[in-house]
């Protein structure tokens, strides 16, 4: 029996292989904010930039890449898990071409959002823009593999999408032009409008697998802390109130796209504000030290060029802490973020 049992078992494993050969996800393609950014802002004109010390000072070779972070950025773990590049390039590095990014590129840009005018804040890539650069992207590629193979690498690639935070923290909270407009609540409702409309023009071109992701607690953010002097230096919870009832109503709509667009797969990563919240409230549980200011500088309000490696308060250890600078996490936290999220991601796109 076991003469007949064993070639058929290495046969089925031999299927098996195959079949997860065919669905392996080729490239990790990435749009969104300075969350995912890995150094596309170096290349345009904004004050809202991360290509200096100490920014990178724990990625490899320390040295600064335009992520906002001492090291990498959730593409780049996620990238690694699925068997590529331990890190996702950035589109418009001079350092890399289209054979690098056959297997990844990245679109996003610090300071951006899903609404125009918050990109015009800080003079960033808008969301809009960096459709059009993937759609460049697309054209190279196909000179590059051929039209077959290139359709195969898009229409099997994982797409990041994370933004959303700017829209409120850089934008609505700050400037009157859209609180005369909207409330609260409708301004949700206009960037969710937004958020569908981009998530159905990328399945016009050829998406199909996606993962987005929502807000974080964004009133726990060290600078809302720092400026939250009323609350004696607490999380903001009207900005994390704000960030729940976002969530939701992305939730819906991805729910809805997936059963309206045939073959679209969308992930939305909710759990990512509550496993934050977390970090934050019981950072000890995670092997933190601090949660309430961040590595670099005084960690109440810097980030970007006010995050100096001159600044001699910025601490030896960022492991040690869940925020990088003001706004944005440290390495660590970015690989605790992503380590939750890859096992879902492998199971439903590999």
């Amino acid at each position: 029996m076991a003469c007949i049992y064993i070639p058929w078992l290495l046969f089925t494993q031999i299927l098996l292989q195959l079949a997860k050969h065919e669905a392996k996800v080729p490239a990790i393609i990435v749009f969104g904010d300075s969350t995912v950014d890995s150094g596309n802002n170096n290349r345009i004109s904004t004050l809202l930039k991360s290509n200096f010390k100490p920014y990178g000072r724990d990625f490899a070779g320390g040295q600064p890449t335009g992520r906002f972070s001492n090291g990498r950025v959730p593409p780049d773990f996620v990238s690694e898990a699925f068997g590529l590049k331990p890190f996702v390039p950035a589109y418009l590095d001079p350092n890399y071409g289209i054979s690098d990014f056959v297997t990844g590129v990245c679109f996003a840009s610090a300071g951006t959002g899903y609404d125009n005018a918050t990109s015009d804040v800080l003079n960033v890539i808008p969301l809009w823009k960096e459709v059009e650069y993937y759609k460049e992207y697309q054209n190279k590629l196909r000179a590059h593999v051929g039209h077959n193979k290139a359709t195969e690498i898009l229409t099997e690639a994982l797409y990041l999408i994370s933004l959303g935070t700017n829209d409120f923290l850089e934008n609505y909270y700050i400037f009157p032009r859209r609180q005369i407009q909207f409330t609260v609540q409708q301004y949700q409702d206009f960037l969710v409008g937004l958020s569908e409309n981009f998530m159905r023009e990328l399945y016009s071109l050829g998406v199909r697998k996606v993962s987005l992701t929502g807000l974080p607690p964004m009133g726990c953010l060290p600078l809302e802390r720092a400026t939250n002097f009323m609350g004696h230096h607490d999380c903001v919870e009207e900005y994390n109130n704000v960030a729940v009832e976002f969530n939701l109503k992305l939730s819906n709509m991805v729910a809805r796209l997936s059963q309206e667009l045939p073959g679209y797969r969308v992930r939305f990563t909710e759990e990512v504000y509550q496993l934050v919240y977390q970090m934050i409230r019981t950072p000890s549980k995670y092997g933190f030290d601090v949660a309430e200011v961040a590595c670099c500088s005084t960690g109440t309000f810097e980030m970007s060029y006010l995050c100096s490696e001159a600044n001699p308060l910025t601490c030896s250890d960022a492991n040690k802490y869940v925020f990088w600078d003001a706004f944005h996490p440290t390495d660590k936290t970015n690989k605790i973020i992503s380590d939750n999220l890859i096992p879902d991601l492998l199971k439903l796109f590999n």
